[in-house]
């Protein structure tokens, strides 16, 4: 489908975009040439209209209509009524990139970027709706799941079943393939439900991983962590941070506990300028929140001792930053008998290339 060859492009003009948007920032990540960066992006989207014409000018409407039609034939759960909400956004981008693509460039284009992001982002729900033509088949009958299901659950309590891959169907049900380990022997078989808690069912055993994807239910689109949160093509410029490594040589180079402090504070710091002991923190938090959005029985499990890390590392910073206010107080300075041993020779920054090998001319023959 174009909308998958439209994503490609869009990724491959990003990551041109983010490389030239390296030259134009300092060592902390932080743009110093704005109006350098601003063509960089200017350009960046003159691609991404241009990638847009290619595959989905005209292919956009026709593929919105044939999914709205497998949308029709599907029950109404949660992720269908979002699906239809998704094709509507769709629609409308559609519409506004071919409105401001005739505009001049001075006036249309700043605006176009994030349309043609969202069908980068979420045209490929689309494709996966226009692309219903897959008929499972049948899965056990209850006697045939309920005999297998025992027979597997004995195998979980011996530590015999081993996960490979995970998925959610059509019909909101979680599908899991897994290796059932009997006597050196292995077989493929597929559980609807979550395997971390009671509530699943052997659906079916296949010879291979290969067979099994050709009958099981396709898997749809997974979701996201933040619904109202920007994608991949439209995140906020990270924030300026120093790097660890820079502290570390700080404090190695420091004569006085003023700077050594001053490094410490900066590590844990929570104002607009974030440490990256906080950063840290703030990456467990967003890690436990995932686990809890699975909505599974160890996602929760994790998710719990994520939270509780976070709190501890929360709590640590703050002991971090009450020292390193101590520290500051002694405005103190490293004793004169702490002299620097110097080498013999100095320590050359880059190692010399090898000499040649001395050669012994040849006797000249008469």
């Amino acid at each position: 489908m174009k909308a998958s060859t439209y994503r490609w492009w869009m990724m491959s003009v990003e990551r041109e975009a983010e490389a030239a948007l390296d030259t134009v920032r300092d060592r902390y990540g932080r743009i110093v040439r704005p109006e350098e960066a601003a063509e960089i992006r200017a350009r960046r989207t003159e691609a991404a209209l241009q990638g847009y014409r290619t595959d989905l000018a005209g292919a956009a409407l026709p593929l919105l209509d044939v999914a709205r039609r497998a949308l029709d034939a599907m029950p109404p759960v949660d992720h269908v009524r979002a699906w239809r909400d998704v094709l509507s956004g769709l629609a409308f981008s559609h519409t506004e990139i071919l409105r401001l693509a005739d505009l001049p460039a001075e006036h249309g284009r700043q605006a176009l970027w994030p349309h043609l992001a969202r069908w980068a982002e979420h045209g490929t729900i689309a494709v996966y709706l226009a692309d219903q033509h897959h008929h499972p088949a049948p899965e056990f009958t209850t006697d045939e799941s309920r005999e297998w299901t025992r027979r597997v659950q004995a195998a979980q309590d011996r530590g015999e079943l081993d996960l490979i891959e995970s998925w959610y169907a059509a019909d909101g049900r979680r599908i899991t393939l897994a290796y059932l380990v009997e006597d050196d022997a292995s077989e493929v078989i597929a559980l609807a439900g979550d395997p971390g808690t009671p509530l699943w069912s052997v659906i079916g055993r296949y010879d291979n991983e290969l067979a099994a994807g050709r009958v099981l239910p396709k898997p749809v689109p997974p979701g996201v962590l933040h619904p109202e949160g920007p994608g991949l093509f439209t995140r906020p410029e990270p924030a300026p941070e120093i790097p660890v490594q820079v502290l570390l040589r700080d404090v190695a180079e420091a004569h006085s506990a003023g700077d050594v402090s001053e490094a410490l504070l900066t590590a844990t710091d929570r104002g607009t300028s974030a440490g990256p002991m906080t950063h840290l923190q703030q990456l467990l938090d967003e890690t436990a929140r995932f686990c809890h959005a699975l909505e599974t029985g160890q996602g929760r499990s994790l998710g719990g001792r994520l939270d509780a890390l976070g709190r501890q590392l929360g709590l640590l910073a703050d002991e971090i930053r009450d020292a390193a206010g101590e520290l500051g107080k002694t405005v103190a300075v490293l004793p004169p008998h702490r002299v620097p041993k110097l080498p013999r020779r100095p320590v050359l920054e880059t190692t010399l290339p090898p000499a040649a090998p001395r050669t012994v001319p040849s006797a000249r023959r008469s």
